[in-house]
């Protein structure tokens, strides 16, 4: 597997974004807000944010590539992540983005596919070379996923990683995450600006919350929670809770929002992705401070 120096290495000359911004979703901002877990939630967990009770959280919404100078027109996929914080003191974090399919298991396989993309001219040839990769890609293309968005507030996102929830019983079920707009998330107002997404979203909360249902995707037989690639297809749908945000923050960095950081009654997968990212995001951070 390739070493997460070498990973990063790759990455920042991918994109030329300089050191002491994130390696990837280099252009973002901070905003408050709540989620408040629903009673079917609690039935399945015992981690203290899905008790009912509003806890706070911090949401990210950004730009997936590397360089934050990018302006926000450019097709690009975008992310959603959001730290809870627990009664208790503790926080656990999901990331988002507007891909519904994670294409590889593989992280070389991932970056190799990210350099590609940033020479559009390469991505056929890559495909053919990565047929088992072609799936996901296309079903990104077919979903919108890469596309110049009119606002944050519109997309889906999919955290790819499942979780295993305990419930007071200690008995475990395996879930997958989605980020769904409430109501139809016409933009504000038209900006066209170099940061038009981050303007609509000023505008947007000024008139009020954005809120986000958390929808659950409850693993059945057959379905594989430790691969970032698996189709799962006997999964049954439960709502989880909702996600209100209210306030842009000011910049929060170097704050880390990490897929690995779990509290008492979730626990991680097996997923090599899952697991490969806590390293190169150390490494990244390591360039940033």
């Amino acid at each position: 597997m390739i070493e997460p120096k070498a990973a990063v290495d790759r990455l920042r000359a991918a994109f030329g974004g300089p050191d002491h911004h994130r390696t990837l979703h280099a252009k973002g901002r901070f905003y408050a807000g709540t989620f408040t877990a629903t009673p079917e939630a609690a039935e399945l967990g015992r981690a203290l944010h899905l008790n009912g009770e509003p806890v706070p959280v911090v949401v990210r919404w950004s730009n997936a590539g590397g360089n934050a100078d990018v302006p926000d027109k450019k097709p690009d996929i975008r992310g959603m992540a959001v730290k809870f914080r627990l009664p208790d003191g503790s926080s656990t974090d999901l990331l988002g983005q507007t891909a519904r399919r994670f294409p590889t298991d593989s992280p070389e396989d991932f970056i190799a596919m990210t350099e590609a993309s940033r020479k559009p001219a390469l991505v056929p040839l890559f495909m053919l070379r990565h047929p088992g990769m072609a799936g996901a890609m296309l079903d990104g293309l077919r979903s919108k996923a890469v596309a110049p968005h009119r606002s944050f507030a519109e997309p889906t996102y999919y955290p790819i990683h499942a979780y295993g929830w305990r419930d007071v019983g200690d008995r475990l079920s395996w879930v997958r995450y989605s980020f769904v707009p409430q109501g139809v998330a016409s933009p504000a107002r038209a900006f066209d600006g170099p940061d038009r997404l981050f303007d609509e979203m000023a505008a947007r909360l000024a008139q009020g919350p954005v809120r986000f249902d958390v929808r659950l995707q409850v693993a059945g037989a057959g379905d594989d929670p430790h691969r970032a690639t698996s189709v799962w297809k006997q999964a049954r749908e439960v709502l989880g809770g909702t996600i209100e945000v209210t306030d842009e923050l000011p910049d929060q960095d170097p704050m880390i929002f990490d897929p690995t950081r779990v509290v008492d009654g979730i626990e991680l997968s097996d997923d090599p992705i899952l697991r490969y990212r806590p390293l190169a995001y150390g490494e990244s951070i390591n360039r940033r401070t």
